[in-house]
């Protein structure tokens, strides 16, 4: 069943960041039609989506689906109590296939690795190499 107040939250929590619907697909790794049908109450977000949600907007699933996040003022909204105020680079989710483990990437992420990824295989095998020893003489330290 939609919850009309998470709908209006969503809305209101994404134009507080001033994001637009087609960053949110890229934030949530999701359509932007899947992200409308949110904010125009015709779908609910599983609990996964919510989560990831919840961690973009620094705050809680209870104060999303419960409060009236429009409503209060940017005193008590961001007193860091309902809402945490960040500034998150990070924008693109990605969730890896083999593990099922998530995390957020910057841009400039997601570019290195779009650009690992074009590399040659023997190229690609020196780079590893050479993070593989950098990270090995950084654990060491």
């Amino acid at each position: 069943m939609p919850n009309i107040q998470l709908a209006d939250n969503l809305r209101f929590l994404r134009k507080e960041k001033g994001l637009s619907q087609q960053e949110m697909e890229e934030v949530l790794n999701l359509s932007r039609q899947a992200y409308s049908n949110y904010e125009r109450c015709e779908r609910t977000p599983d609990l996964d989506v919510l989560v990831r949600l919840s961690q973009f907007y620094g705050t809680s699933i209870d104060a999303m689906i419960l409060m009236n996040l429009c409503t209060l003022p940017k005193s008590e909204l961001y007193s860091g109590s309902v809402v945490k105020e960040t500034i998150s680079p990070y924008y693109t989710y990605t969730e890896c296939k083999e593990t099922g483990n998530s995390v957020y990437l910057t841009k400039d992420e997601l570019r290195l690795i779009s650009d690992f990824r074009s590399l040659p295989d023997e190229t690609k095998q020196i780079l590893t190499g050479f993070i593989s020893n950098e990270l090995n003489k950084k654990r060491k330290k």
